[in-house]
């Protein structure tokens, strides 16, 4: 017998907590690299959508605030397809999480100065009507998020990752 499988030919506790752990890592990776190539995906074809939503913010001067716009769509197709192949978990994670934490304390602080704007995660952006914002539901999602990436950034280690394949882990 091998020393994963017992006596009676199932598999060692520490061994199943391992196999746990590596679809938990696969649920997270997977939950926030196909967010992640969603909102993209919904922005990238909207240059100008998507400048206007990080303007909105009123946090960079407008020039930068509209050359994040028009990148932050396609970081976030690397990062997202990245995710989903399992490539370069823990670095892509790290710098997955540390956006959506960027998303949350920028919601937050739109939040607390009183801007009444759409968020523009997942297209459109830009100003709305006070009684239209959701940054609470939009703090909790961005929140979720951010802890997969921290669990990935933690625990990189998932089921049917390139990583696996390429490097042995």
């Amino acid at each position: 017998m091998t020393a994963d499988v017992d006596e009676v030919g199932t598999e060692a506790p520490d061994r199943r907590r391992e196999r746990v752990l590596d679809v938990v890592g696969l649920l997270a990776r997977l939950f926030l690299g196909v967010v992640l190539v969603v909102a993209g995906a919904a922005k990238v074809g909207h240059p100008l959508t998507s400048q206007r939503a990080v303007q909105a913010y009123e946090l960079l001067p407008n020039g930068v605030a509209g050359w994040v716009g028009l990148a932050l769509p396609f970081l976030e197709i690397v990062l997202g397809a990245m995710l989903v192949l399992g490539l370069f978990t823990r670095p892509v994670a790290v710098v997955s999480t540390l956006l959506m934490v960027a998303f949350v304390i920028g919601i937050s602080q739109a939040w607390a100065r009183g801007l009444t704007i759409d968020c523009g995660c997942f297209g459109g952006g830009g100003q709305i009507g006070a009684n239209e914002t959701k940054y609470p539901q939009e703090i909790a999602r961005d929140a979720s998020f951010a802890a997969a990436g921290a669990w990935l950034w933690w625990r990189p280690r998932t089921l049917a990752a390139l990583d696996r394949y390429l490097f042995g882990h």
